[in-house]
């Protein structure tokens, strides 16, 4: 994850205004001139603070992902023994998702920056990739066989609830039910395939 760079006051109120709107609004549709009249800055100031338009959008996601994996740390380093923290993503999204309530800022990303060279879509990949290699690192911890595959159906489990989030189905209780279940699974029969270590 990029560090977190020192902001100015004004870049700091450029930051909280862009996002807000490419959150709401999505990242093509707004525009400079929105975030600055949105920040009651002007151009040049986000310009002089940021560069161009595309590096904004590379610190909000940044910005998005530090808070964001602060809370997933402190939310597994509260768990009482490894095998709670293998699902505390779960936990953390729940805290998370009571005020961010248009899904993944990260998906949504990857789906209107599809070029892979863009930063801001490597910031995106990054952040999934990071959750993934997190609960592969928990599971083997835990002493939960195969980690590797565990992680990946935690993933698409934790990703889904994500996903679904602005259809109100309210899937993030059984897909974090489902994830338990998987590592109960894993730890008493060997596995999620069944197979002994």
């Amino acid at each position: 994850m990029p560090e977190k760079r020192f902001r100015t006051p004004a870049g700091q109120r450029i930051l909280a205004a862009a996002e807000e709107l490419f959150y709401d609004r999505g990242i093509t549709a707004v525009g400079v001139d929105l975030i600055a009249e949105h920040s009651g800055l002007t151009k040049r100031t986000l310009y002089n603070q940021f560069g161009s338009k595309d590096h904004l959008v590379s610190a909000y996601l940044t910005e998005r992902d530090r808070r964001w994996r602060s809370l997933v740390h402190d939310t597994v380093d509260a768990c009482d023994d490894p095998v709670a923290a293998v699902t505390a993503p779960f936990d953390a999204l729940r805290a998370w998702s009571r005020t961010n309530t248009r899904g993944c800022a990260f998906i949504n990303a990857l789906a209107e920056l599809p070029d892979p060279a863009h930063p801001a879509h490597r910031i995106a990949a990054d952040q999934k990739h990071w959750l993934l290699n997190l609960f592969r690192k928990l599971a083997a911890a835990a002493g939960c066989a195969q980690p590797a595959t565990l992680a990946t159906r935690l993933l698409v489990l934790h990703e889904g609830a994500l996903a679904t989030q602005p259809l109100a189905l309210d899937t993030l209780p059984e897909s974090t039910r489902l994830a338990r279940s998987l590592v109960r699974a894993s730890l008493r029969n060997g596995g999620p395939e069944g197979t002994h270590r």
